[in-house]
């Protein structure tokens, strides 16, 4: 394509008007290349704003006479297995997709289908809801897997009131997520 070529050309000249007119071309495609695979907004504009700052910073080894596309898609890519590597190291996105499967198995409506930064910023407002100490034994126990028997050990106190806070934290929890009950599964089975 001769106009991406002197678009090219000039980004390697550090044209801010090409490489906006070069950004406007592409944004939207790698946009839902990205998407399709992290199933987040947050995720994928970041991921689509660095490969673009990449490609400025980089942009004197541009070649004109390659594929920008493949380019394009290339540095997106790594950015999206590194990603998704992230992801699968977040104890959030374990239990995401654990609901993802309990819905799946269970054939339930799949109005009730929410994309991970929904289900981030509802699990965030239920654990705003809990005190300071509940929110601690809470996280512990579900995000890092410490038993209560772990947990009593590393906060110096009896099992019995890890048991109790992690109790009341869960009926906190509950109340806050009834609107996603189905999420409470997930909390409730690993107790």
């Amino acid at each position: 394509m001769i106009e991406e070529r002197s678009l090219l050309l000039s980004v390697k000249a550090g044209s801010e008007k090409a490489y906006y007119t070069l950004y406007k071309m592409w944004v939207s495609r790698l946009y839902r290349f990205v998407y399709q695979y992290l199933k987040s907004e947050d995720a994928t504009d970041d991921i689509v704003q660095e490969t673009f700052c990449r490609i400025w910073t980089n942009r004197e080894k541009l070649n004109p006479d390659s594929s920008f596309k493949a380019y394009l898609f290339t540095i997106a890519y790594h950015f999206l297995i590194k990603e998704l590597r992230r992801q699968l190291n977040n104890t959030s996105m374990e239990e995401f997709i654990e609901y993802h499967e309990h819905m799946r198995i269970s054939g339930e409506d799949t109005d009730k289908d929410i994309d991970f930064d929904q289900f981030c910023r509802a699990l965030q407002k239920a654990k705003d809801a809990l005190s300071p100490r509940q929110r601690e034994i809470f996280e512990l126990n579900k995000e890092y897997n410490l038993s209560v028997a772990e947990i009593a050990e590393h906060l110096s106190i009896k099992e019995q009131v890890v048991r109790n806070q992690l109790s009341i934290a869960l009926k906190i929890i509950r109340t806050e997520f009834q609107q996603y009950s189905f999420i409470l599964l997930l909390f409730l089975y690993k107790f």
